[in-house]
C-alpha cells in the first residue's frame, strides 16, 4: 500500500512538473527509478497515463482523468497527517500562483518571517501575469486581483488597495496635468493589466459616478512593464497602489486626479475546486491577511 501511495504521489509530481527528473529530485529518486515506478503503476492500472518524448512528458486523456480523481484523495491524506501530528508543523511543498508584481513587491518581502515559522515547508512560487489553471497546474492557492470569474473554486477576500492614476513628472510637464476625467481624452493613456476596463475608466466624485472613454496607444499585459512605461513618460496609467507606491514615494511617478477616486482593486486568495485547501495554503493566506493590513 505504501509503495502504491508513493507511486501516486510521484505520478502527481511528474504530471505537474512535466518532467521525470524534476519530480525525481523532489522525492530524492534517480530519474530511472522514477520511470520504473510509474511504469509499474501504469502496468497495474492497465492504461498509459503519460506520453514520454525526448522533449517533454505529457498526460494522456486517461492520465488527465486519473490525476483529477487522485489529487483530492492525496490532499485529504495530507490534511489527515497534519491533523494527526497535532503540532501545527507544515510539511511538503506549497505551490502558489501569483502575478510577478505582487510576488516581488508584497509577498517575497514577507516570506522570511513566514518560512521561519514553518522550517519544514517548501514554497514553489508560480509567478506569472497570466492566470494559472489551478487544478491543471497543481497550484494550491492563487492570489488574484480584480473581479473573480465565476467558477466553482473557493475564494477568500484579503484586501482592497485603492486604484489610482499615475504619470511621470516629465510627461505631465510636457502634456499638462488633467484636472477632470474628461481631460484624459486629450492625453496618452497606458492600458495595463489592472485597468478597470478596456474602453472606459470610472471615477467617483462628490457621490457622483463619472465614466470616460479612453483609447490607449500602448497596452501592456504585465504590471511591471506598465509601470516602466509610465516612468518612461509614455502616458497616464491606471494601476493599484501596491504596484506603484515605491515609485510615488521616490517621485518618479506622481498621482493624477487624486480628488477623483477610482475605487479599489480587490485581492482574493483562490483555492482549487473539488478539494479542501491545504493547511499550508490556509496558513499563508491567514498570514497575508494579517500582514497586508499593516
Amino acid at each position: 500500500m505504501n509503495d502504491r501511495l508513493f507511486a501516486l504521489r510521484l505520478f502527481m509530481r511528474v504530471a505537474r512538473a512535466r518532467s521525470f527528473s524534476a519530480a525525481a529530485r523532489e522525492l530524492g529518486l534517480s530519474q530511472p527509478s522514477a520511470s520504473r515506478i510509474l511504469a509499474v503503476l501504469e502496468r497495474d492500472i492497465g492504461v498509459a497515463l503519460l506520453t514520454r518524448t525526448t522533449r517533454a512528458v505529457t498526460l494522456t486523456e486517461a492520465g488527465v482523468n486519473y490525476l483529477a480523481r487522485i489529487e483530492p484523495i492525496l490532499a485529504a491524506l495530507e490534511e489527515a497527517d497534519h491533523a494527526a501530528r497535532g503540532t501545527g508543523e507544515l510539511r511538503g511543498t506549497l505551490r502558489v500562483g501569483l502575478s510577478s508584481s505582487f510576488g516581488v513587491r508584497e509577498l517575497i518581502p514577507r516570506l522570511p518571517h513566514f518560512l521561519e515559522r514553518h522550517p519544514a515547508l517548501r514554497v514553489d512560487l508560480r509567478m506569472s501575469d497570466e492566470r494559472q489553471e489551478l487544478v491543471l497546474e497543481g497550484v494550491d492557492v492563487a492570489f488574484r486581483f480584480g473581479t473573480l470569474i465565476n467558477s466553482s473554486a473557493t475564494a477568500r477576500h484579503l484586501a482592497s488597495p485603492p486604484r489610482l492614476l499615475v504619470a511621470s513628472p516629465d510627461y505631465l510637464a510636457r502634456a499638462g496635468t488633467p484636472r477632470t476625467p474628461a481631460d484624459l481624452t486629450q492625453h496618452s493613456v497606458i492600458i495595463g493589466p489592472t485597468a478597470p476596463g478596456t474602453d472606459a475608466w470610472s471615477f467617483l466624485h462628490n457621490k457622483r459616478r463619472v465614466s470616460v472613454h479612453v483609447e490607449g496607444r500602448l497596452r501592456i499585459s504585465a504590471s511591471e512593464g506598465a509601470i516602466a512605461a509610465a516612468i518612461a513618460g509614455l502616458g497616464i496609467l491606471s494601476t493599484g497602489l501596491w504596484s506603484c507606491r515605491a515609485e510615488i514615494a521616490s517621485g518618479v511617478l506622481v498621482q493624477v486626479l487624486a480628488d477623483w477616486p477610482m475605487g479599489p482593486v480587490e485581492l482574493h486568495a483562490v483555492f482549487p475546486a473539488g478539494r479542501s485547501a491545504k493547511p499550508a495554503a490556509r496558513a499563508l493566506t491567514n498570514y497575508l491577511a494579517e500582514t497586508l493590513q499593516e
